[in-house]
């Protein structure tokens, strides 16, 4: 082996027993209190009335005719069904009774609803995988703007 792998190997080796050494991580956040949910649920809808907003000012100027900011709609729209599902999930979560979701392994979760709401059990767990919504809303926001840049370069680059 050369003397110029040996840094990446070593990188790769401490980046692998790092990886190997890291336990489960708590990703949720809990809102403090009443207050603090009834504060992130209004800035949910305040974001998904944003989000409306921008796509209505879209369409109604004729931007979307443009790639990038159709993309840019695409993903405002994302945003809105996002947020709409999130709210949601935040209000199942925090209200008492109609669904508790208890972890039995790693990868095994357990649901359950209040008797006669058993259908609610399925409809909560897919609003859980919320990143379905977000990751894409977040990759046309970022093809949109790459896009606009890309145009605004070009622009320039023709002017005399």
């Amino acid at each position: 082996m050369t003397s110029r792998r040996s840094p990446y190997l070593l990188c790769i080796t401490l980046v692998v027993y790092l990886l190997l050494l890291a336990e489960p991580a708590a990703a949720t956040q809990t809102h403090g209190g009443a207050e603090g949910l009834i504060a992130h649920q209004l800035a949910h809808l305040f974001y998904l009335f944003a989000m409306g907003i921008l796509v209505y000012w879209l369409r109604k100027r004729g931007l979307v005719h443009r790639s990038g900011w159709r993309l840019i709609q695409f993903a405002a729209i994302f945003l809105i069904l996002w947020n709409i599902d999130t709210f949601f999930v935040h209000l199942l979560d925090e209200t008492p009774g109609f669904v508790r979701s208890e972890r039995l392994s790693p990868w095994e979760i357990r649901i359950t609803t209040r008797p006669g709401l058993e259908p609610l059990a399925g409809l909560y767990y897919l609003a859980k995988l919320d990143h379905l919504l977000c990751v894409p809303a977040l990759l046309f926001l970022y093809l949109g703007l790459k896009r606009l840049t890309g145009e605004s370069r070009n622009a320039e680059g023709e002017a005399p």
